[in-house]
């Protein structure tokens, strides 16, 4: 058994001396990846594919260079080849029958032959004779030479014969790093998962740089998202992991910004901290996972706002994607289910957001915050190699139960932004609740009655989560989760309001 490796038709267009490239680089890629999963293998680079030849043809083992070179940007689609001796012509129909005989029943078919050297037959001959014993041995739906819906490849080269058993399809793009390094904005979501595989299948390396809005939790989720992306389609080159303590800044507009202006000034706020990441790495472009219209940041007249704020190139390659669409991909690149796992952030949500935003009012509104913040918030950021990622840090996070049934002498911290607590007020007839926004919440916490139980609550149970262990850190025992019984309701998931 030997892999056949086709290369994207964009790359089989361009000049000899670019393709030449490309290719070397493809090369390159599989035998790093081919390292990484424990594949040995020999590779042959031709003008117009790449030829691969395991040397263990364990069934596991060819499984494994089955599933790399699917996952290899660049590779248009792979050819599973069976190499073998024949004698005549009716060795040659027993071999293809033995493989392709049970595969056409009730099927039109088409056999197609190649041939190379000197022999005193014409690929015509080998194909008829081929052809029609299969049509008369097997019941199929006839030969269809023009409308086939089975194509049976086969080459005669000298005295081998080269049957093509199977093919899959690659992931096509450009061979990694053939496209300038780009710095995705990435959430965990769905939308900011799938840009960032898009632009790894494009062959750009893309590094990752998280804004923590929802804690410890949200970022090793995030974290092992990243670190799927790289480890299935991008192993062949090292990226990086950047994490943003963004609280402070999320704290700063929440205590001085218009509502209406909230959702602009965070996107913009983020742009600008990007910018200073992707310059310290060289990079000239920002990728997001925003789509026009999606939610009210996402009009045209704001993201012609947002990206006022920056002079490198922002990406949007899901722009015009609808969210049942995106959600598909993410499924089919299997980052869909990590997705699901991440709580969507519950801080900054304005309660009737501007989808028209003015800049000149974006900039007033920004005049009232501390935008030395973005320096130093980047300059503290963690910085890892990918490879790195899941090497937990600090404190393991630690088991928090949530608790519906409160105890009568409970005190319930509700924080929520004002926002969101005048929205939907949380009433509970026999415990007192409080109204401490979750950005007070560490400054005020230690000024409560300290005899008291404390039961921290929001909408979704991310900030509560997050703030109920740190709390806990700080050697504030008295601190829980509280979160009410709720029927179950489908819904379709959502990750990137």
């Amino acid at each position: 058994m030997k892999f056949i490796v086709k290369l994207h038709p964009e790359i089989t267009i361009k000049s000899a001396s670019v393709r030449k490239r490309f290719t070397r680089l493809l090369e390159s890629n599989i035998r790093v990846v081919f390292k990484h999963r424990d594949v040995d293998a020999a590779i042959k680079n031709s003008w117009d594919k790449l030829e691969v030849r395991p040397r263990n043809q364990e069934p596991d083992h060819i499984e494994r260079v089955r599933s790399a070179l699917a996952h290899i940007p660049g590779i248009e689609q792979v050819l599973e080849v069976k190499e073998s001796q024949y004698t005549d012509f009716d060795d040659i129909y027993q071999q293809v029958s033995a493989v392709w005989g049970p595969r056409i029943a009730d099927k039109r078919f088409v056999v197609r032959v190649k041939r190379r050297g000197k022999h005193d037959f014409t690929s015509v001959d080998v194909a008829r004779y081929v052809g029609g014993g299969l049509n008369q041995n097997f019941p199929s739906g006839g030969v269809s030479l023009n409308n086939p819906d089975v194509e049976i490849q086969l080459e005669v080269d000298k005295d081998k014969l080269l049957l093509i058993e199977d093919r899959f399809k690659g992931l096509g793009g450009m061979p990694l790093p053939t496209q300038e390094d780009v710095l995705s904005l990435i959430s965990g979501g769905f939308d900011s998962s799938v840009a960032s595989f898009e632009f790894i299948r494009r062959g750009a390396k893309t590094h990752y740089c998280f804004f923590n809005l929802g804690g410890r939790e949200h970022e090793l989720g995030v974290r092992q998202i990243c670190y799927y992306l790289w480890q299935k389609y991008g192993m062949s080159h090292r990226v990086k992991f950047i994490s943003v303590d963004f609280a402070p800044v999320v704290n700063d507009i929440v205590e001085n910004c218009e509502s209406g202006y909230m959702g602009v000034v965070l996107k913009r706020m983020m742009l600008r901290a990007a910018s200073i990441v992707a310059d310290n790495l060289q990079i000239k472009a920002l990728i997001t996972g925003e789509c026009v219209g999606q939610v009210a940041s996402q009009t045209l007249t704001n993201l012609h706002v947002i990206d006022q704020v920056t002079d490198k190139l922002v990406l949007r390659p899901l722009i015009c994607m609808d969210k049942s669409d995106i959600i598909k991909r993410a499924r089919e690149i299997g980052t869909a289910e990590l997705s699901e796992t991440i709580p969507e952030y519950c801080g900054v949500i304005s309660r009737s957001p501007n989808v028209k935003a003015s800049l000149e009012k974006t900039i007033e509104e920004e005049q009232k915050l501390n935008l030395e913040l973005i320096e130093q918030v980047v300059r503290a950021s963690n910085v890892l190699d990918i490879r790195n990622i899941n090497q937990v840090f600090g404190q393991e996070a630690k088991d928090i139960e949530a608790v519906s049934d409160l105890p009568q002498d409970a005190v319930v911290l509700d924080i929520r932004s004002p926002e969101e607590e005048d929205a939907s007020p949380l009433e509970l007839d026999t415990v007192e609740v409080k109204h401490v926004p979750f950005y007070k919440l560490e400054r005020v916490f230690s000024e409560l009655d300290q005899s008291k139980q404390y039961y921290l609550y929001c909408d979704r149970g991310v900030m509560s989560k997050y703030h109920t262990l740190l709390l806990r850190e700080r050697g504030f025992q008295n601190t829980h989760l509280y979160q009410p019984a709720k029927p179950s309701v489908a819904n379709e998931p959502s990750k990137e309001g």
